[in-house]
């Protein structure tokens, strides 16, 4: 018999912003990391998304780029209380629905899976603190000293989401037409097609563009929009301003 699955995107789709962006701006604030970096390069294209004029995969593939590089030749362990902090403190900093969703699959005997393209050092203490089945996110190489490298195994993009998937779907014997899955980027659009349940929550406007031009996809998807205390469900065919 096979199992069902619910496969869940993390940054934006459970974590309420990005966890990779949480560790880079605690480690500029124990200066662990130059300030200057962010300031002058990072932070322009926050604004620019923060204000409407710019897009936030941008902004995000931007910040990982430097924060790849800032994280070249620094120590996993001496920055271990960090990244507990970032976990510890923001860990709960999540979308109601997507929570809730997670213990509704748990209950009725899911393997819960999340897929993120945040450090995988992070992620693996967020799908801890959840009790999921399983998780894979961009993994960060070090060398033998346990330094990080600067050389990454990205995950934030659909190919490689696609092919995450379906490796779990050899490991837990997956059926994927009863299965779920939860995203909110173009990076998460692989997994919300493959799946027979796809879920998109509060989801940027270029998924909502990619699905309208897929007519499979459009007709299966639901999205949720949550603000505030109110979650809302809408279909495919939301209008865009």
């Amino acid at each position: 018999m096979k199992n069902i699955a619910a496969f869940f995107d993390v940054d934006g789709t459970l974590y309420r912003d990005s966890l990779m962006v949480e560790h880079f701006k605690r480690l500029i604030k124990y200066e662990i990391v130059d300030p200057s970096i962010w300031h002058n390069i990072a932070k322009k294209t926050f604004h620019d998304w923060d204000k409407r004029q710019g897009n936030y995969e941008d902004y995000l593939l931007d910040v990982a780029e430097i924060y790849v590089n800032s994280m070249k030749g620094q120590n996993k362990q001496h920055i271990e209380f960090i990244t507990n902090q970032v976990i510890n403190i923001k860990g709960d900093r999540v979308y109601r629905f997507t929570r809730d969703r997670i213990e509704w699959h748990k209950s009725q005997g899911h393997k819960v899976i999340f897929i993120s393209g945040s450090p995988d050092y992070l992620v693996g203490k967020m799908a801890e603190k959840y009790g999921v089945t399983d998780h894979v996110a961009t993994h960060y190489e070090v060398d033998e000293n346990n330094h990080f490298t600067g050389e990454i195994t990205q995950m934030w993009d659909s190919d490689s989401k696609h092919k995450a998937i379906m490796e779990f779907v050899d490991k837990y014997n997956i059926d994927l037409e009863k299965s779920y899955s939860y995203g909110d980027t173009n990076g998460d659009f692989s997994m919300l097609k493959l799946v027979g349940n796809p879920i998109a929550i509060n989801p940027a406007k270029e998924l909502l563009l990619n699905t309208k031009k897929d007519k499979e996809l459009k007709e299966k998807l639901t999205i949720i929009i949550e603000r505030k205390d109110v979650i809302y469900k809408l279909d495919a065919d939301v209008e865009m301003l």
